[in-house]
């Protein structure tokens, strides 16, 4: 059997759910990408212009590359998912925490809700819960030992 042969029986064989997680975190790196401009949050503090664009622009590379290694089936994406995924609920929920909704005020320029601010920030952590516990159980759909992407 020819590599080509080998490469395109494993393509036909992708289980839904890594499809799925593929363009989850497709959409996810689109996400990034189009906040890119605006404050950004990170670790209780809210960062504006170049260091706003700087953290944008590698959480878009982060995930960019944890999309490719989904497409690949990498071995290393499923320890680097995880990792990514914790530290988007410890950066959360420091951000709720940390950050007043007044401080939240004057950036929006509108009136923030704190029980609706709280809500969903919860929301949020407990959805990357979720989907952590799928990678989690998704360990076996993840063969391919290459520590590179291409």
């Amino acid at each position: 059997m020819e590599d080509s042969d080998f490469q395109n029986e494993q393509e036909l064989r992708r289980p839904l759910g890594i499809t799925m997680l593929s363009g989850l975190y497709l959409f996810f790196f689109m996400l990034t990408v189009s906040s890119y401009g605006q404050p950004t949050p990170f670790l209780g503090t809210i960062y504006h212009g170049q260091a706003a664009g700087i953290l944008v622009f590698i959480d878009s590379l982060i995930c960019l590359y944890l999309f490719l290694g989904l497409m690949k089936r990498q071995n290393l994406t499923w320890y680097l998912l995880l990792c990514y995924n914790t530290f988007e609920i410890v950066n959360t929920l420091t951000n709720l925490f940390a950050i007043s909704p007044k401080e939240l005020e004057k950036i929006i320029g509108n009136k923030v809700d704190p029980e609706g601010l709280f809500a969903s920030n919860i929301t949020v952590v407990l959805a990357i819960l979720l989907l952590s516990y799928f990678i989690f159980r998704q360990r076996s759909s993840f063969t391919n030992r290459s520590r590179y992407l291409f």
